[in-house]
């Protein structure tokens, strides 16, 4: 059974900075691919950024230059750097874990940006 945790959320200012993680329990954690979605009230899920085992990255177009994703294997963990927030960035921010067909998500950590 894979579970992802996420942590770090919280409510910061605009222009604020916050560090999401996301800790995995999978045996061969470099395996596999991992992302960062969010989904905000009233929208659908959208992709942040993602990185592969081989550390490729790739960012939606929005959070480029600001956000940065990143992986420690030794920790089985992924990383989220958020700078320079905006209202925008509001929302619930998930974990996903793929493997071959197999995806897993957690359970999300909530993130507000607001004066």
């Amino acid at each position: 059974q894979v579970q992802l945790v996420e942590s770090g959320g919280g409510l910061v200012q605009p222009g604020g900075s916050l560090r999401l993680s996301c800790v995995a329990s999978v045996s061969i954690f470099r395996l596999y691919n991992m992302a960062w979605y969010r989904q905000a009230p009233g929208k659908q899920r959208e992709l942040v950024a993602a990185i592969t085992g081989g550390n490729a990255t790739n960012y939606e177009d929005s959070v480029k230059g600001r956000f940065t994703i990143s992986r420690d294997n030794t920790k089985k963990t992924m990383y989220l750097q958020m700078n320079s927030l905006k209202p925008e960035d509001t929302a619930v921010y998930f974990c996903k874990a793929a493997f071959g067909a197999a995806a897993y998500w957690g359970q999300g950590t909530q993130v507000t940006v607001s004066a």
